[in-house]
């Protein structure tokens, strides 16, 4: 059993197609599991999930921005924390135009309801009868700060108190991580947008499993973050200037 482990695509088909195509070099999959955070906030949320979908054997959950996409939620700033600090004007209007950008191109081509429909979790029991958890965040929450990587072993417990798993994977910060704590494992599969640099290349995970136990390897894939700019200026969308940061490894 080989599961590709991703998340936090963001739009980015360029990024997306690189991961793709590296599959192949690392021998080929037989299942993917894709984490949230799909659509928003890059040039093309469409492209993004006619590709995914079309994936033999692929499951999904939703990410926060996945939901704020369907409901109508934003993330900070918000209204009063603009009238306390009016600098904060622009990102809001950024963070608004952006969701309403995606929005409008998800509801026309008909992936509302599909990206409405998308659940929480995912879990499977390997064969070797390891419980998997799949999230965006954290177990129960697609949200808030998620599991960091310097977690404190007390918070880790606070976290995954309940969650019934002895491996779990999420995303949602962006950081690639792996740890082990008492009979439980963490591993955070990083993103394929939006990277955190120093490290600019798409991140993901496989997971290779049977009888006798399990591995993940880490794998990191460069792609060209320029044509993703290029795409994000032609559109002129409404959030390129954040993005730009993110891809260009400016964003502190």
């Amino acid at each position: 059993m080989r599961l590709a482990l991703l998340s936090d695509i963001h739009g980015n088909s360029i990024a997306l197609e690189a991961v793709l195509a590296d599959f192949a070099n690392a021998g080929g999959i037989d299942g993917y599991w894709v984490l949230g955070d799909l659509v928003t906030l890059g040039p093309d949320p469409v492209g993004v999930l006619e590709r995914l979908t079309a994936l033999p054997n692929a499951r999904f959950s939703r990410g926060n921005t996945d939901r704020y996409v369907v409901t109508g939620d934003r993330p900070p700033p918000i209204l009063a924390d603009v009238q306390a600090r009016p600098e904060l004007l622009p990102v809001l209007v950024e963070v608004a135009g952006t969701f309403a950008w995606t929005q409008g191109m998800i509801t026309s081509a008909g992936w509302l309801e599909w990206l409405a429909q998308l659940p929480l979790e995912l879990r499977e029991l390997l064969p070797d009868g390891t419980r998997l958890l799949g999230v965006h965040a954290a177990p129960g929450t697609d949200d808030g700060r998620g599991i960091l990587a310097e977690a404190t072993e007390a918070e880790l417990e606070a976290l995954l108190a309940g969650c019934e798993a002895e491996l779990i994977c999420v995303g949602h910060t962006h950081r690639p991580w792996d740890r082990s704590l008492n009979h439980r494992r963490i591993v955070n599969l990083g993103s394929l947008s939006n990277p955190i640099a120093p490290d600019l290349r798409a991140s993901y995970a496989i997971l290779q499993a049977d009888a006798s136990g399990y591995q993940i390897q880490h794998r990191r894939v460069d792609y060209d973050r320029e044509a993703v700019v290029a795409a994000l200026q032609r559109l002129n969308h409404p959030g390129a200037s954040f993005i730009i940061k993110h891809l260009r490894g400016q964003w502190l």
